[in-house]
């Protein structure tokens, strides 16, 4: 069966009415559901007076009035439901991804508006309850890498004179299972400490773990069917008849890299998580056409709505 393909002229991309209407159907596939109780068929009656707006319905149970866009990333947003399909598409087709100015200039917003949208966008990823990586005769690679610029090209008044190599950048640890998916982490310190809770989460433990010969994995690795290292320094990358090598995991970096200082060029440690979750998702959904990863990301926006709080004064005293 063919897959599904883009269409610059599909009028979910331009016109209001039909862009609510194919969210209506990624969101509510059996129809409209209440999202306060959940009421579904038959508890819910669409609104069609003169004075209420298109896509309003109500719920018979708790009698509240609700579109769509309730308890998602796009509640109460003034950005056209359009302009938000359009965003996710852009978001979802680039394997380097889109930076806010250039959306700005596709969707003709402010740039605030766009980074504001790609932002609320990296949240609709679904990250919990995810099943561990790998599991029988599956090798999972770990690695980790270090995003950021050299101090040699800081200003100087920025460096922070500790050396060089991965001075000053944001440490980044992942795990690949060879043929499916990613799962990436901002991390504060490369050490066993940090990176053994992790892996051991994240990663089942009747997997075949590879790596690098650093000195953190050995240990790690006896938690699991079997480890396998290549050794770097020595230039080595494969062996084994090519079943021993990192270069899954290699080869993900370098798209994760070319988006940061390519596309992003600069990217806050506050945001980073953000970003690693946007490739990651795109990465771990690669097999689908871009159209079915447009749908599957918006579907992780439903109970996502996002608030903005003044701090609460009481746990700061």
């Amino acid at each position: 069966m063919a897959k599904p393909k883009f269409n610059i002229s599909d009028p979910s991309f331009h016109d209001e009415d039909k862009a609510r209407e194919r969210l209506e159907a990624i969101l509510w596939p059996n129809g409209p559901v209440c999202p306060r109780c959940g009421a579904g068929y038959g508890r819910v009656t669409k609104l069609q007076g003169k004075s209420t707006r298109p896509g309003v319905y109500k719920c018979k149970d708790c009698r509240k009035p609700f579109t769509v866009t309730v308890g998602t990333v796009m509640e109460r947003s003034h950005i056209p439901l359009s302009k938000w399909i359009a965003a996710t598409y852009f978001m979802m087709t680039g394997k380097k991804s889109m930076s806010a100015k250039q959306l700005q200039r596709l969707i003709g917003t402010s740039y605030e508006a766009a980074w504001f949208l790609f932002h609320r966008l990296r949240e609709c990823p679904i990250t919990d309850g995810l099943p561990p990586l790998g599991g029988a005769n599956k090798v999972v690679e770990a690695d980790e890498t270090y995003i950021g610029g050299k101090e040699a090209n800081k200003h100087r008044s920025k460096r922070l004179h500790a050396g060089r190599g991965a001075v000053g950048k944001k440490a980044v640890f992942s795990l690949i299972e060879r043929d499916g998916a990613v799962r990436s982490f901002h991390v504060t310190n490369v050490n066993a400490k940090t990176l053994k809770p992790i892996i051991s989460t994240a990663a089942h433990k009747a997997s075949f773990l590879m790596t690098d010969e650093s000195p953190i994995y050995p240990m790690i690795g006896k938690e699991f069917s079997g480890h396998g290292t290549v050794n770097h320094d020595a230039e080595e990358y494969v062996r084994l008849g090519g079943f021993m090598h990192t270069n899954t995991i290699e080869s993900f970096f370098a798209l994760l890299k070319r988006g940061m200082y390519g596309q992003f060029h600069s990217v806050s440690e506050a945001h980073l998580h953000r970003y690693l979750r946007e490739f990651d998702f795109r990465h771990s959904n690669r097999k689908l056409s871009d159209v079915e990863r447009t749908e599957l990301l918006l579907r992780g926006a439903k109970g996502k709505r996002l608030l903005y709080r003044q701090p609460d004064r009481q746990t700061q005293a």
